[in-house]
């Protein structure tokens, strides 16, 4: 019979897990202590808007190659939408400047010599800035490595930093920007084409992720906390349960796909991060008919980082948004139709039904002492390996590094079996 492994927490890292081992023939079970499966990674039904939306707004890039891999292993690659080549708008409040940043699909970057595919008023020379990454040290911060040329750094390092990272430029750590320029802007604008998912998060990385495991006799148990391990010389040997006592046979192995903090209060001596940073999404069920395509739009000088523009809604994200989580919902709408309304060319007066989502530890904060938390997929016990996008994946804590959390997590265990 198959070996069986055991994963608590059903979210991305924990489903990537899931479908890895069961694609090797392990038989699967997943513990989730919520009502669903998907964790952070999720849509539902707003009655206030009357549609469904998504607790927040997940940007993909082509180039994300565990997303992409996930997706079509559980056949659901052509759920995610987005323009034919890479295109980036952007509006600059405080001149009233647009542009649309738009390399070229070859790896050589050919495209920096029209200026109409640049950052509006930069140059050339200022993009060999990115190759400061290649060689910076794990304590230096984005500001410290990419600020100095300032029109750059205000109009695209620094909101693609933000975004990336979760933590403010000053703070966040100029390592982890720069695997995701090799595997992305690196490559061309093959890879870093700007994707989201067509219907929702839950249609495209968690439904299709269940009915795929399913099929290979996968078992999701909803609204079951594990409440502690039990360690026995260097295994796993018992899991507890709601009223059960699970025990954990020989040849069976544990996948711990949690938050940090529950990490740490089941895995003795355990480092794991202790900071985070929060994300404020607003979302607009904008009048009229659907808008025909995705789009996104990157705001400089404003409430607002990035405009998505889908079907019926329009909606905002707001990352490392400290300044703004603890603001009252009501208010924290109005403020951001602002940005809204003057991006995409509504009455600003006007606001239409909204929906604030305020995810207050979002992701752990990712600046360079934080990082050196980060602890890898295995464990001192042969049978429980670690996934998350907390873990040491060498990425940023996105749903691209949650995916090869699972990932890594289960080639671990397969290399030792």
């Amino acid at each position: 019979m198959a070996q069986r492994i055991h994963i608590i927490g059903a979210g991305l890292a924990g489903l990537s897990a899931a479908v890895e081992l069961a694609n090797a023939g392990r038989r699967i079970v997943l513990y989730e202590a919520g009502p669903q499966a998907g964790g952070r990674c999720r849509s539902y039904f707003d009655e206030k808007l009357g549609c469904r939306i998504d607790n927040g707004n997940h940007l993909l890039l082509s180039g994300n190659r565990s997303a992409m891999a996930y997706l079509r292993r559980i056949g659901a690659l052509d759920s995610l939408v987005g323009p034919d080549e890479a295109r980036f708008p952007f509006i600059d409040f405080s001149t009233n400047e647009r542009w649309t940043l738009s390399p070229g699909r070859g790896r050589l970057p050919l495209w920096l010599f029209d200026p109409s595919r640049r950052v509006a008023g930069t140059r050339v020379i200022d993009y060999l800035s990115a190759l400061r990454l290649a060689r910076t040290t794990p304590d230096a911060t984005v500001e410290q490595v990419l600020g100095r040329n300032k029109l750059l750094y205000r109009r695209f390092w620094e909101p693609l930093a933000v975004a990336v990272l979760n933590t403010e430029a000053s703070a966040g750590a100029a390592s982890l920007l720069w695997p995701v320029m090799t595997e992305s802007f690196a490559e061309g604008g093959a890879s870093c084409r700007p994707l989201i998912a067509r219907d929702g998060l839950t249609e495209s990385f968690v439904d299709p992720a269940l009915s795929w495991l399913g099929l290979r006799g996968a078992r999701l148990h909803t609204g079951m906390r594990v409440r502690s391990l039990t360690y026995s010389e260097h295994r796993v040997t018992a899991i507890e349960l709601p009223g059960e006592i699970l025990p954990i046979d020989p040849g069976e192995s544990v996948v711990l796909a949690v938050p940090p903090p529950v990490a740490a209060g089941l895995v003795p001596g355990l480092s794991v991060p202790t900071e985070y940073r929060s994300i404020v999404n607003a979302h607009y069920r904008i009048p009229g008919p659907p808008a025909s395509a995705t789009d996104l739009t990157g705001v400089i000088g404003g409430n607002a980082e990035w405009i998505f523009r889908r079907g019926e809604l329009a909606s905002v994200t707001v990352s490392a948004a400290t300044r703004l989580v603890d603001e009252d919902s009501d208010e924290l709408a109005t403020l951001l139709w602002q940005d809204v309304a003057r991006t995409l060319g509504f009455d600003a007066a006007v606001m239409p039904r909204a929906r604030i989502v305020k995810e207050k530890r979002a992701t752990f904060a990712q600046t360079p002492a934080q990082i050196r938390l980060r602890p890898g997929s295995a464990t001192r016990w042969h049978n429980l390996v670690l996934a998350g996008d907390w873990t040491a994946t060498g990425l940023p804590a996105t749903i691209e590094g949650a995916i090869r959390s699972g990932t890594n997590a289960a080639a671990c265990l397969l290399r030792a079996t």
